[in-house]
């Protein structure tokens, strides 16, 4: 059953409140003795992932602490394939948006790109005896860092406008193909606080690798380092406070303003396959390249 403008607004206003209570409120209430790692990362509210270092990234080089050892790795770029599939499916979700809007068409559903399933283990939590964990997030793109200001300035100024003005900007996002960088995703972590840690975090702040797979035909995996950023962070850097908040603001495009910024997990790419039944089944269609070792990068230690 097709649903009216004013009806779906309506409730997309109560979903947004909703979101809002569920994201802010739910998990403290929830949380308990269980639901906390037999580590602390926290310092007060805020913490710094330190099993990352993102100093020579600029070069297309992540360096991070898995299992216990640094490792340097290439970042790499998304295959044609995988880019063609994820703009050409968002924007084909944001027509059948603005088609609901105006009681033309069904809800869209939620298999495509921004729904990732990432896979983690380290840590662990105390209601758990493993430390594997799978939980879907939210994915999206975020622009290179020469038009990130840009493009948050732009979202500030639309972020107020009708829902079906904000649709045709986001499809001039993704018709554009230099705007985004191809090289990683970005997600929130909306539920991880200091008295509720999810098991995400907790494997991040233990090992920052993680696998990530999109619900579709085609099927993709990402195999990632994944970078987690606290809004309060004092050594985050001026890039990643950017992310922070180009990240929280798409999500309040959608779902209204928050209360609060919510962490943000930048996702660096290091290998890609393609999962799709029948031909691929597994195919890795980006292969990790080696780090080139100079004198200063040969040991990495703390």
């Amino acid at each position: 059953m097709n649903i009216g403008r004013r009806t779906f607004l309506k409730f997309a206003g109560f979903a947004g409140s909703f979101l809002l209570f569920f994201s802010t409120k739910i998990p403290q209430l929830l949380g308990g003795k269980w639901e906390h790692g037999e580590k602390n990362w926290w310092k007060g509210k805020t913490f710094h992932q330190d099993n990352v270092k993102t100093d020579r990234i600029e070069e297309g080089i992540i360096s991070a602490k898995i299992d216990g050892d640094w490792k340097e790795f290439k970042v790499r770029e998304f295959s044609e394939d995988f880019l063609k599939w994820n703009f050409s499916s968002r924007l084909k979700k944001l027509e059948e948006i603005a088609k609901m809007l105006e009681g033309e068409g069904e809800r869209p559903g939620y298999a495509g790109p921004h729904s990732g399933s990432v896979a983690t283990y380290g840590s662990g939590r105390k209601d758990s005896t493993f430390t594997i964990n799978n939980a879907v997030k939210g994915m999206g793109f975020v622009p290179v860092k020469e038009k990130i200001k840009e493009a948050i300035s732009l979202m500030e100024e639309t972020i107020s406008d009708k829902m079906n003005e904000k649709l045709s900007f986001l499809k001039k996002n993704y018709d554009d193909f230099t705007l985004f960088d191809k090289t990683r995703q970005v997600s929130l972590e909306l539920y991880a606080t200091p008295s509720f840690e999810t098991h995400t975090f907790l494997n991040l702040m233990e090992n920052p690798i993680c696998s990530i797979v999109f619900l579709d035909i085609p099927s993709f995996e990402l195999r990632c380092i994944a970078r987690m950023i606290h809004p309060d962070d004092p050594d985050a850097s001026p890039y990643e406070k950017d992310v922070v908040r180009f990240t929280n603001l798409v999500h309040s495009y959608f779902h209204g303003k928050f209360e609060k910024v919510f962490i943000t997990t930048i996702y660096y790419l290091i290998e890609e396959f393609d999962n799709t039944p029948g031909e691929k089944r597994g195919i890795r269609t980006v292969p990790p390249l080696p780090v080139e070792k100079t004198k200063e990068t040969k040991n990495i230690k703390e």
